[in-house]
């Protein structure tokens, strides 16, 4: 796989149901980067979600293929909600849905300044690609509103029992943070095993995330994702439950 900048025109559109086999990330020599070039079609990032790698680049790059070494992730057990935030969420200061606005999610996550990066890495073909997921039930979005106004949010993409986490926002204090652990805890209570943060942030280790070697997550997702997902009608069909819950059951 090989192209300059951005997907591939020349390299074939993958389905939900196709699949395509990446370099195994255990024999990386890049630091994180395991492949480069393709495209962003439904099946090829499936495919590199349930294989350990995710996408990550910039403008003027092709695609590149990460699995980071270590790898950032959260457990059910290890979920820590301060006392501030506890008190934020029970007097409900914000109003928290799930995937009621996904394009103003993921478009707000793109205009976030991030310290030490120059641009966004969440590109138009992102947005495009990720709201394609999220339309064939793939990829979520967490809400924080305040008076009305989406105030902050998160979103990423649920395979069976492991959640994805991409991206989040805030335009006041604690609103990213809100719509993070309530979906969590909707997550962690409907059976899911861990959510991957991918890397490091001081934000998400002060939520409880922790370290895991590249071997170490990689035989944690296969062995995640070889568990039949209850109530799927295809056993390849890893997209999980999604039932509305209100935050008031949750905290």
């Amino acid at each position: 796989m090989s192209h300059l900048s951005g997907p591939d025109p020349d390299f074939p559109y993958l389905g939900e149901n196709d699949r395509f086999k990446f370099p195994l990330p255990e024999n990386a020599k890049h630091d994180s980067i395991v492949a480069w070039g393709g495209n962003l079609s439904p099946g090829m990032l499936l495919s590199a979600y349930e294989q350990g790698l995710f996408p990550w680049y910039s403008e003027g790059q092709p695609i590149l293929w990460h699995s980071p070494e270590p790898r950032f992730v959260l457990f059910p057990e290890k979920l820590h909600v301060s006392g501030s935030m506890k008190k934020v969420l029970s007097r409900h200061r914000f109003t928290i849905s799930f995937d009621e606005d996904f394009p103003g999610v993921i478009t707000a996550c793109s205009r976030v300044n991030r310290p030490n990066q120059e641009g966004t890495w969440i590109t138009s073909d992102m947005i495009t690609a990720y709201t394609e997921l999220h339309r064939l039930g793939w990829v979520h979005s967490a809400e924080a509103r305040y008076e009305g106004e989406l105030a902050g949010g998160c979103y990423g993409m649920r395979l069976g029992n492991i959640f994805f986490g991409e991206s989040m926002f805030s335009r006041i204090p604690n609103a990213s943070k809100a719509a993070f652990l309530t979906l969590a805890r909707f997550l962690f209570n409907d059976g899911v095993r861990f959510i991957d943060c991918q890397q490091h942030t001081n934000h998400l280790e002060s939520l409880g995330g922790v370290d895991l070697g590249r071997v170490e997550f990689l035989a944690l997702l296969r062995d995640t994702l070889a568990q039949r997902i209850p109530g799927a009608t295809d056993a390849a069909d890893r997209r999980g439950s999604w039932k509305t819950q209100s935050s008031k059951t949750l905290y």
